[in-house]
């Protein structure tokens, strides 16, 4: 506080805030960011780093069909990378590119600030496969994409998202993933994987898929994809994959309850919950996946989810058949 000729004042402290050009108005409104298409432009933050995990991927990525359109590395700016610019910012890529999305292949202790530069610079869709982010920097990332109404966020400690028709964003295994009609949402990037073999195995294919991924604090949830494939044409029949901990099934499964088993033509829904062996208190491999205060047993989101009309099998290896023999009972194979 100051005094000046007589008066007091308080001077103003300049607070981060976002999104101020976007017409939406909270973050809910970013969920449809999660339909990335073929022309979806991706820009790739943490392309040109040491471990080269984001060369590997990229590569991957653009063997697929995936529209890239650069890079960002303060260090190489000017240069290019696998015949993709590379910017100093994502600000300098965004006036220079103008993309849609970006995937960020960047180590935890530099993860929170790389997705807050995309959010700060309105990037519509961001995904990060980083595994190992501080719980509190976590809490900040969540911070951040709660007060702006642009920016969606998929990860952190997930597979990514693809859309089998040519947009790849994450560390998927592109050549198992074939063009269809089933939309698959997973906490687990390993079941992720075996959900689409097998849908593709039956001749089903996907039209989606979005790795939720294992950490306590996901910016995208399971109830934010059911909403995503509960009102998309292309999605005729889904597949959630869940885990022990957390309500988020529980949460998904209230929505399925309530917005799809009252259609008179309900999208067949096919579900597994993974640690249903797993004791109380116990860890099992993901930060998320953890039985606390009586809340995330997997009898209870097993009942939740069948309440609301899913199958919920008990072996991963039954996820294929289940939902080709749902997909029959409702005249859709």
């Amino acid at each position: 506080m100051y005094r000046c000729a007589g008066q007091q004042f308080t001077p103003r402290i300049a607070r981060r805030s976002f999104s101020h050009s976007a017409a939406r108005r909270s973050y809910e409104d970013t969920i449809q960011n999660l339909l990335i298409k073929k022309d979806t432009r991706v820009l790739c933050q943490g392309l040109t780093g040491k471990t080269a995990s984001g060369t590997f991927h990229i590569k991957e990525a653009l063997a697929y069909g995936t529209n890239m359109v650069g890079g960002v590395s303060p260090k190489k700016a000017g240069q290019t990378h696998l015949g993709l610019p590379i910017f100093g910012s994502v600000k300098e890529a965004v006036r220079e590119v103008k993309p849609d999305a970006s995937i960020l292949y960047v180590p935890p202790p530099t993860a929170a600030d790389a997705i807050i530069e995309a959010i700060e610079n309105e990037i519509g869709l961001i995904v990060c496969v980083t595994e190992g982010i501080p719980q509190a920097d976590e809490i900040r990332i969540i911070a951040a994409l709660k007060s702006q109404s642009k920016s969606r966020l998929v990860g952190p400690n997930c597979p990514g998202i693809i859309n089998p028709e040519g947009c790849k964003m994450g560390i998927q295994p592109g050549h198992i993933h074939m063009p269809g009609r089933i939309g698959i949402a997973s906490r687990s990037g390993t079941l992720t994987y075996e959900s689409v073999a097998q849908t593709t195995g039956v001749g089903l294919g996907q039209s989606l898929c979005v790795g939720i991924g294992g950490d306590p604090f996901p910016g995208t949830q399971t109830i934010d994809v059911m909403k995503i494939f509960l009102n998309d044409p292309k999605t005729e029949g889904i597949v959630l994959i869940g885990e022990i901990g957390g309500t988020m099934e529980e949460e998904a499964a209230e929505y399925i309850e309530k917005y799809n088993k009252t259609r008179s033509n309900p999208k067949p829904i096919v579900a597994f919950i993974a640690g249903r062996t797993a004791p109380p208190g116990r860890r099992m491999g993901h930060a998320g996946a953890i039985i606390s205060g009586g809340k995330g047993r997997a009898e209870d989101k097993v009942a939740a989810l069948e309440k609301a009309g899913a199958i919920v099998t008990d072996s991963p290896a039954k996820i294929g058949s289940s939902i080709l023999r749902a997909m029959k009972e409702a005249g859709l194979a």
